[in-house]
């Protein structure tokens, strides 16, 4: 499970090299808020964007959104409404690692999709985990 201080390390990373106000949700391996920070300025909508990221991340069997994206982009409606309805496909939720175990993820919303996804890999990084 991400430790509250990695989870910590994690929010301070992502306030401090944010371009703009955006959301962050840390959540351990069940998808489950173990930290999370909106800075002034956010839109309303970034707190519940991280949060579904981050336990969409930690939930699916895809390492990011973006990797569960791709791989369901191709599926057929019905299997696509299937899915869990909290998951969500927005770019921006990354699985943390510790070795090979998946621990938690990050969710990080406010920025482009890709800025979302790049800082989410960066402040797992500074917290000493891996993202994949």
């Amino acid at each position: 499970m991400v430790k509250l201080e990695q989870a910590q390390a994690i929010v301070q990373t992502v306030l401090r090299e944010a371009s703009s106000p955006v959301s962050v949700f840390v959540a351990e391996e069940h998808g489950e808020l173990v930290a999370a920070a909106t800075m002034d300025g956010a839109a309303p909508d970034t707190r519940l964007n991280a949060r579904r990221k981050a336990y969409t991340a930690a939930r699916s069997d895809a390492v990011s959104t973006r990797a569960l994206a791709e791989k369901v982009g191709s599926k057929p409606p019905a299997e696509l409404a299937s899915f869990d309805p909290v998951f969500t496909f927005f770019l921006g939720g990354v699985a943390a690692f510790d070795g090979e175990r998946r621990v938690g993820a990050v969710g990080v919303s406010g920025l482009a999709g890709a800025d979302d996804d790049a800082l989410a890999r960066l402040a797992l990084g500074a917290a000493g985990l891996d993202s994949r």
